[in-house]
């Protein structure tokens, strides 16, 4: 087996591991199906090795028990460069939301939204790349499932990708194109519930 399916099959592992019994919000399914289908949409995009594992690990800081050193750890076991270990870590934790309710319970959703978009666009390009992966993914699901919700989610989502420039331009622009048609779907479904 070629070392790079070697690698992202370790690395989904561990993902699957570190998100075992929890469930998509908007779609019954194991949690860890969203970070394999943002891998996946990445390694379209022919992205490399490191890139791809990172989006397999997208959530895992953010939404399992798993620490930066635990992380770490892991990592350096798949790769044999400590380098591209730590660059890795370095994309999962620009991936990881900072501003979160619990740490800034007195700032509102819009505030805290706003300084994490102001972060996120320091970020690497590849960085950003998985962010529209992550987007795309997203965006799909809720726009059926909680349109309410939805509309407000989706236009942070066209923020940020009006506000991050640097990733992959057909990436974006497939999510852009996503987000727009989730937007109208939940504005049609909007304008007929007012009407009756």
């Amino acid at each position: 087996m070629p070392q790079r399916e070697e690698i992202l099959m370790k690395v989904a592992a561990f993902a699957a591991d570190a998100h075992a019994g929890q469930i998509r919000k908007y779609v019954d399914e194991p949690y860890v199906e969203h970070p394999v289908r943002v891998m996946y949409t990445c390694m379209s995009y022919d992205l490399p090795v490191p890139v791809l594992a990172a989006a397999l690990l997208h959530d895992v800081i953010e939404d399992t028990k798993v620490t930066p050193d635990e992380l770490l750890k892991f990592l350096r076991t798949v790769f044999s460069n400590d380098n591209t270990a730590n660059q890795v870590l370095a994309y999962v934790l620009e991936l990881t939301d900072v501003y979160i309710k619990a740490d800034y319970p007195h700032w509102n959703r819009r505030i805290r939204k706003a300084a994490e978009l102001e972060r996120l666009k320091l970020t690497a390009p590849d960085v950003q790349t998985i962010k529209y992966a992550d987007i795309l993914d997203n965006s799909t699901a809720i726009a059926k499932q909680d349109p309410g919700f939805a509309a407000v989610l989706l236009k942070e989502y066209q923020q940020q990708l009006e506000a991050l420039t640097k990733g992959n331009l057909g990436l974006k622009e497939l999510a852009t194109n996503q987000v727009s048609e989730a937007l109208a779907s939940v504005s049609k479904r909007e304008d007929s519930a007012s009407a009756h």
